[in-house]
């Protein structure tokens, strides 16, 4: 039979062409972030534009336009019509950085910081060790982003830009309207309970985070018509912060930066502040339990291998488990939009 197997393999042997777009698929991703990073995508926000014009505003040179641009064509992220470039309807909804519905922040931070860090992935498979700033001797990821106002604020808009279609996902999915009051614990920006807010005009929700957030969390709900309805608490659940006392307490992309020891004890300080029958929402982009389909899941954890000590992503499965080991009496796993899913845990 192996050896009828290896003629018919051999006779008609499988594509390769799979292996070869995985393989050399950064060359299309760093096209993106180059694209978001000359604001590419916020020049054509305003209407369609022809190549030469685009060479002038965004400063390309004469040999990489035309190539440039066709590419992006070639990925369905641009239009081209009658010489004219435009963006396509995902690119303008979510690149354009004077829309609120900016996800490219994520983006920036992964082409100023990630991109370069993820070359070093097999001396982290090797030694289980982070090898972003930390590797080169330096302080950590969080030491670093807060001891620098600006990189601290581009990083919580890039957290801003993968939190908001989960954000408006769990707005509709969730029952709120038996609900009064929520925190977001690793508030960032603001926009996880920006979009709760504006979905819900009946609540009323709290940011918590280190004291440094609070100004940019502020500007942010501020510029969305809502610092009435939504306060910061300043608060570090390492140095023995309570969590918020309120009806819903959210995690989202949080518990993946921790060890499994760390997770328990947020998950063990969500039960304690939470009133009976209040719910903790964690969110993130969940490993499916068969670990076997959610690639974005699965590189979400390698990711957590590149930037911490410890931390790695998990199943829904997981979860459950670690939160009726917290003490929560009833738990469940909803599947969102996109890679992430949340776990919702019953005090």
């Amino acid at each position: 039979m192996l050896i009828n197997e290896r003629e018919r393999i051999m006779a008609q042997p499988p594509s390769p062409q799979g292996i070869l777009q995985l393989g050399m698929a950064f060359l299309g991703s760093k096209t993106l972030l180059s694209a978001v990073e000359l604001g590419l995508f916020t020049e054509l926000a305003n209407g369609p534009l022809p190549l030469e014009a685009l060479k002038v505003r965004l400063g390309l040179h004469e040999r990489s336009a035309r190539d440039f641009l066709d590419t992006l064509v070639a990925f369905g992220i641009l239009d081209r019509n009658d010489g004219l470039y435009a963006n396509r309807p995902e690119a303008d909804y979510y690149l354009d950085r004077d829309k609120p519905t900016y996800v490219g922040g994520i983006l920036e931070m992964a082409n100023t910081r990630l991109y370069g860090f993820w070359g070093r992935l097999t001396a982290a498979l090797r030694t289980g060790k982070p090898q972003n700033e930390a590797a080169d001797g330096k302080a950590g990821l969080f030491e670093t982003l807060y001891a620098d106002p600006a990189r601290l604020e581009g990083f919580l808009k890039a957290m801003s830009g993968i939190s908001l279609p989960t954000a408006r996902a769990i707005a509709a999915a969730f029952p709120w309207n038996s609900r009064r009051t929520f925190a977001d614990i690793g508030c960032a920006q603001g926009a996880f309970p920006v979009e709760i807010a504006l979905a819900h005009p009946h609540l009323e929700g709290i940011g918590f985070d280190l004291a440094p957030v609070q100004p940019i969390f502020e500007r942010y709900v501020e510029s969305r018509g809502l610092a009435g309805r939504l306060k910061f608490q300043s608060g570090d659940f390492f140095a023995g912060s309570s969590l918020p006392t309120v009806d819903v307490l959210v995690m989202g992309h949080i518990l993946h930066d921790w060890d499994l020891d760390t997770k328990m004890m947020l998950l063990r300080k969500a039960h304690a502040a939470l009133p009976e029958g209040g719910a903790l929402i964690v969110y993130e982009a969940l490993i499916d339990d068969e670990r076997r389909s959610n690639a974005f899941g699965l590189l979400m954890s390698l990711n957590m291998l590149i930037e911490t000590p410890g931390g790695f992503d998990y199943t829904g499965a997981d979860c459950m488990g670690w939160m009726r080991e917290a003490g929560f009496r009833e738990t469940r796993v909803e599947r969102l939009p996109g890679s992430d899913g949340m776990v919702i845990g019953i005090k």
